[in-house]
């Protein structure tokens, strides 16, 4: 309640001013919003609309901007209020203060309600998948050691998600509000399609395919368009990225499938790891640089590594229990 006229000046004061802290404005706003306190309210509008009239505008464009916005605002206000109308036709200062005061109460519930949005993070384990259905309608599958983070409502212009690790997308077409998934590597911009991205804050290559529709990837230092059964594979170490053409089915990892199209061994160690829930280890004295090229679809741990040997030519492992260690002879 405002029972303290001179206190409730002043945070009305620092508020116009924009000094304030977030816990005595959301109580002022509240007590404005109060029926019981609409005397005092006038009277402190008043007070501060006679104080602006000593203010200048910086310029003629920006003093008829206000008297547009005024004119819109002041239709909405109630009876009891149409006396500032009146004063609208001679101060347009005057008016230039309420529609500071209206437009900034406006931006701060805004801003109030942006803060009160909860967020929610989806975390999977070695081994693990999730499917989820975000609150936009667009289902994603999260893979094994990847991390989500989503808004319980999508607000703005646009349907933002955070994403480390691994998740296919379908998405919920809305045209006048892009889907955007933001990386640590790079942003993917789409309005309604199927699509894998794969971003381990840990991998040498991180990649998007494409499924159907149409998305853009936003590099650093780059933009690229990519259609219906196209990938882009970055490497992160170097810098370098290609697109190629990629006709087989996308995320076959929903299925419990492996794929690797030249990949450092490194990552596949790091691939096997997350979806084995097994630890890896390299050799110390030797240079692992060999690059991995195949698909396995549903084989056992053991049978990948005997893969790795035949494909490498010149890694070996050993294994016992969910440690492994590669080396060469």
């Amino acid at each position: 309640m405002m029972k303290d006229t001179k206190a409730e000046k002043y945070k009305l004061r620092r508020y116009l001013d924009d000094v304030y802290v977030r816990k005595e404005t959301s109580q002022l706003l509240q007590s404005i919003k109060d029926v019981e306190n609409q005397e005092l309210v006038d009277e402190l509008a008043a007070e501060v609309w006679e104080e602006s009239e000593n203010l200048q505008l910086i310029t003629d464009l920006e003093r008829e901007k206000y008297k547009r916005e005024a004119r819109q605002l002041l239709k909405r206000i109630e009876h009891k209020k149409r006396i500032w109308f009146r004063r609208v036709s001679w101060a347009a200062v005057g008016v230039a203060a309420v529609v500071a005061v209206i437009i900034g109460g406006v931006h701060f519930f805004r801003y109030m309600n942006e803060q009160e949005i909860t967020v929610t993070e989806v975390v999977t384990s070695f081994g693990e998948k999730k499917q989820l259905t975000l609150p936009d309608g667009t289902f994603l599958v999260l893979n094994s050691c990847s991390r989500v983070r989503y808004p319980e409502r999508f607000m703005g212009k646009m349907r933002k998600i955070e994403l480390e690790g691994e998740g296919y997308f379908r998405v919920a077409r809305n045209e006048e509000m892009p889907f955007i998934v933001k990386t640590r590597r790079f942003g993917v911009q789409v309005l309604g399609t199927r699509f894998d991205v794969k971003s381990y804050s840990t991998d040498e290559i991180v990649s998007v395919s494409v499924e159907s529709g149409k998305v853009q990837v936003d590099l650093p230092e780059a933009m690229m368009r990519l259609t219906a059964k196209e990938q882009i594979l970055i490497n992160t170490t170097s810098g370098e990225y290609s697109k190629k053409k990629e006709e087989r089915e996308v995320a076959i990892w929903i299925k419990g499938g492996l794929r690797f199209h030249s990949t450092p061994i490194r990552d596949v160690a790091k691939e096997l790891e997350r979806v084995y829930n097994c630890r890896i280890t390299f050799a110390a004295g030797k240079t692992f640089d060999n690059l991995i090229t195949g698909e396995h679809d549903n084989k056992s741990l053991e049978a990948v590594l005997k893969s790795i040997e035949f494909i490498s030519g010149d890694i070996k492992y050993k294994k016992e229990g969910t440690n492994v260690l590669l080396y060469k002879k």
